[in-house]
């Protein structure tokens, strides 16, 4: 295998990701039962027609529709005025119709394009080909040598968002992962549990040599449910296919898995073309036709998207990384521009978004997308926190500790920071007292030399001495300034 600097000045990545979407209506695409399969038992959320009982016919939900028109509209898309349903035959045990209800020649959303952060501050451009709407399939439990068939899944209304292969690195791949993820969250197209499998990728990977006018063979890994998954399996199989061609060897287009715990892709079978499947026109489903006036109308009923809170939280001086983690949780991007509306102050509105960051990430749990439920907290508390902190009463590790107390039992910030002996000394005469015994210790007198001479580095022992004999609570920039007045 060649050395890592020199796999990318050789050989060119190239990635194309399809991107299955569960919409977020209350009933299945073509049938009247319950859309959130969460917590039920298997086979309970189905009917008749999801059975694919005779004479069983299929009714379209027209709020799938609706949805599709929204993600559009959050991919820069056209909005077909005219699509139509086809079946897509092959036989899998958890679809008893023994095709899927699919948009092969006519999907309802067209090309568009997506702009994707990177944490450096930098976007690149991923074409979208198009997004078709169709049902999703049964889930199959796999046990020593036979299968348990779940169809509550089955008749899952889906929009399956094909891309351009516009992206050329794993980081790219997990940030266009990840944007995709915000838009269609903020957008209400779904409901966003990756765990459950609101969202599932598929990446497709080719490699080529640098400056080759054709794409390599490709492999396409399935169903990966997360941003993490995403990225780590673009890597290992971009590694996996130059090692093959290094060998002089030659790739072959197959499905394959990804394995989590060993982090590695395995063969699942040979790639199947469009053919194989034998689309046709479904009889059964009429052509969706829609005007663009109802498009509009439609739309303009789309919430605020990613990029307007990036506008937004800009102008306050936010970091880019900060602002892509903190635009994983819709709800803290809303409650965060609610407070920071209403503060109107770029330093507490950036402490404050820290802190919303940092609950997004205590309570994540290693499930991408998955925030804190900080909704309960009142926006008033968290202005109060950022206001103990700039007045000296909590240092940024107390303020947390109060944070992550207010998130479990919405209390004033003050009254959780004295309940916890937390509020720090700013008293001048108290602190003198202390800082005095610290410089007339005969252990503190080297340091003392030292700070007079210039040295300083050794501020900080002075300063954790100090500390150390107020029990964590003394105001530490208090506490320089004394020490630098009482041997000036």
């Amino acid at each position: 295998m060649l050395p890592q600097d020199e796999i990318f000045k050789k050989y060119e990545l190239t990635v194309g990701i399809e991107c299955h979407v569960q919409l977020n209506t209350n009933t299945k695409l073509f049938s009247g039962v319950d859309n959130d399969e969460r917590g039920q038992s298997p086979n309970s959320v189905v009917s008749p027609i999801d059975y694919a009982l005779p004479g069983m016919l299929p009714v379209l939900n027209r709020r799938a529709i609706d949805l599709a028109i929204l993600a559009g509209k959050a991919m820069n898309s056209e909005i077909a005025t005219v699509s139509r349903f086809d079946r897509k035959h092959y036989f899998y045990p958890d679809l008893p119709k023994g095709y899927q209800i699919s948009q092969m020649y006519q999907p309802i959303i067209g090309p568009g394009f997506v702009d994707v952060p990177m944490d450096d501050g930098s976007f690149f451009k991923v074409r979208i080909h198009h997004a078709h709407l169709e049902e999703d399939a049964g889930k199959l439990t796999h046990v020593s040598n036979y299968s348990l068939v779940d169809l509550n899944r089955a008749g899952t209304p889906l929009i399956e968002i094909v891309s351009e292969p516009d992206i050329h690195s794993p980081s790219q791949a997990k940030a266009y992962a990840m944007e995709l993820y915000r838009l269609m969250t903020y957008a209400g197209v779904t409901r966003g549990d990756l765990y459950h499998g609101n969202m599932r990728f598929d990446v497709n990977v080719s490699v080529a040599p640098v400056g080759s006018e054709k794409l390599g063979t490709r492999s396409e890994m399935k169903n990966l449910n997360s941003f993490r998954a995403v990225e780590r399996a673009v890597d290992y199989e971009f590694k996996r296919q130059v090692g093959i061609l290094e060998r002089g060897d030659e790739v072959i287009q197959e499905t394959r898995g990804w394995d989590e715990s060993k982090q590695r892709t395995f063969t699942q079978r040979s790639k199947e073309n469009a053919q194989d499947y034998r689309y046709m026109p479904d009889p059964d489903v009429p052509p969706i036709v829609l005007d663009e006036d109802y498009i509009k109308e439609v739309q303009t009923k789309i919430p605020n998207l990613p990029p307007f809170y990036r506008e937004e939280w800009r102008s306050i001086g936010l970091d880019s990384s900060v602002i892509n983690s903190l635009l994983l949780s819709k709800d803290s991007a809303i409650t965060f521009q609610r407070i920071k509306e209403k503060v109107n102050n770029p330093e507490i509105s950036k402490r404050i978004a820290n802190w919303f960051l940092l609950s997004t990430e205590e309570a994540s749990g290693g499930v991408d997308g998955q925030a804190a439920d900080i909704k309960s907290v009142s926006d008033d508390y968290f202005v109060s926190l950022s206001n103990l902190v700039g007045e000296g009463k909590l240092s940024s590790t107390a303020a947390k500790e109060v944070l992550f107390s207010m998130i479990k039992i919405p209390e004033d910030p003050e009254t959780i920071a004295k309940r916890l002996n937390l509020i720090q000394v700013n008293d001048e005469s108290e602190l003198l007292e202390i800082v005095d015994q610290v410089l007339s210790d005969p252990a503190s007198q080297q340091a003392v030399i030292d700070l007079k001479n210039g040295v300083d580095k050794v501020m900080g022992f002075l300063v954790g001495q100090v500390m150390k004999k107020s029990g964590g609570k003394a105001n530490p920039s208090k506490v320089q300034e004394l020490i630098r007045r009482r041997i000036a």
